[in-house]
């Protein structure tokens, strides 16, 4: 299994920035990819950002201004947030798919104030 915890939300004012990260532990070797997924009031979750090895993708509503990244001696994942917004508002968890199932963080909150 894979364990996951998220640190780093808070609130911020629009056109602020802010750095989530993500450990992880347990049986880290059997990651596929890691990513963020967001989940605002009233809205399903969505996918803001992957990576796997070299690759990464993004949502189009955050390219540009959020940057994904994994350090893998450190077992970490960072988002890099900047020129945050309103919209952005919600609570972010981390994910991680393996070959043992699909893991969640508990999510941690980001409050853009406009």
């Amino acid at each position: 299994q894979v364990q996951l915890v998220e640190s780093g939300g808070g609130l911020v004012q629009s056109g602020g920035s802010l750095t989530l990260s993500c450990t992880a532990s347990g049986s880290i070797f059997s990651i596929y990819h890691m990513a963020w997924y967001r989940q605002a009031p009233g809205k399903q979750r969505e996918l803001v950002a992957i990576t796997r090895g070299s690759i990464t993708n993004y949502a189009d509503s955050v390219k540009g201004r959020f940057t994904i990244s994994r350090d893998n001696a450190k077992n970490t994942m960072a988002l890099q947030m900047n020129s945050l917004k309103p919209e952005d508002t919600a609570v972010y968890y981390c994910n991680a798919l393996s070959s043992q199932g699909n893991y969640w963080g508990q999510g941690t909150q980001v409050t853009v104030s406009s």
